[in-house]
């Protein structure tokens, strides 16, 4: 994929993104060739759009499967109990997840950090409930690594209280609650497909550092549902508390 492409491509998600609107079918040529070309695109929309990166999203498909993630533009972070207008998040998925904040620094090293270094560096845990849009028309048809230049299906995060991190929290599988309009959304027993989803978070402050990113105690690393995905069909509340940490709530309408 030249620089011309990515750039192409930047272009649009970051318009699409201020309109909230949805692109149809993309050129193959501006199509993601590899994982390094995607992330390209993901701080190339950020740019596009003067956003500051207020936070990450992280995941895995399982438990020893490879780790993907994007920066998140710190206005698409809400505090619990905001109000957000449906119009132009679709499919609008609503997921509830479990996200950290770090005590420290970490700056852009010349050697990738440890896992017992960035383990010792989580400052805090919170829930979040986090709202999945796409861009492109076709969703979820859609080529995985534009899904990945698209940051990951972003489209906004919404931040509970964080309390201090606690090495004893339940995080493979904590005992929750999702509800929408007080009707439980819950299908499944509450697994993160990650697993513990603190593996993931060695992976975000390399591939930020990499990147010559430092992460910082005020971003907010959200990292995968326990929940899997709902899609409301009609405005309302959406509420989630998981035990051991403020609920987090969102009115859509």
């Amino acid at each position: 994929m030249t620089d011309s492409n990515i750039s192409s491509l930047s272009r649009r998600l970051a318009d699409a993104r201020q309109r909230r609107a949805t692109l149809d079918t993309l050129p193959p040529a501006l199509m993601p060739t590899d994982a390094d070309a995607a992330y390209a695109i993901q701080h190339e929309i950020l740019s596009a759009c003067g956003a500051r990166i207020g936070g990450w999203k992280i995941g895995a498909k399982s438990a020893s499967g490879p780790i993907q993630g994007a920066p998140l533009p710190a206005g698409d972070l809400h505090a619990s109990g905001a109000k957000l207008s449906r119009e132009g998040l679709a499919p609008l998925g609503l997921e509830l997840e479990v996200a950290f904040r770090f005590g420290r620094r970490f700056e852009p090293a010349a050697t990738p950090y440890r896992d017992d270094e960035v383990l010792a560096g989580i400052g805090s845990i919170g829930a979040t409930i986090e709202i999945v849009a796409s861009r492109y028309a076709a969703w979820p048809d859609v080529d995985k690594l534009a899904q990945l230049a698209d940051l990951q299906n972003h489209g906004a995060l919404v931040v509970g209280e964080f309390t201090p991190y606690r090495e004893d929290f339940a995080f493979v599988a904590p005992s929750l609650r999702f509800e929408f309009d007080g009707r439980s959304v819950v299908e499944a027993p509450p697994a993160n497909p990650a697993g513990d989803p603190r593996r993931l978070l060695t992976w975000l402050v390399n591939h930020a550092s990499a990147r010559g990113i430092a992460v910082t105690p005020e971003m907010v690393v959200t990292a995968g549902s326990y929940t899997g995905m709902f899609f409301p069909r009609d405005a309302g509340t959406a509420s989630g508390h998981i035990e051991g940490l403020a609920p987090v709530s969102v009115t859509l309408y």
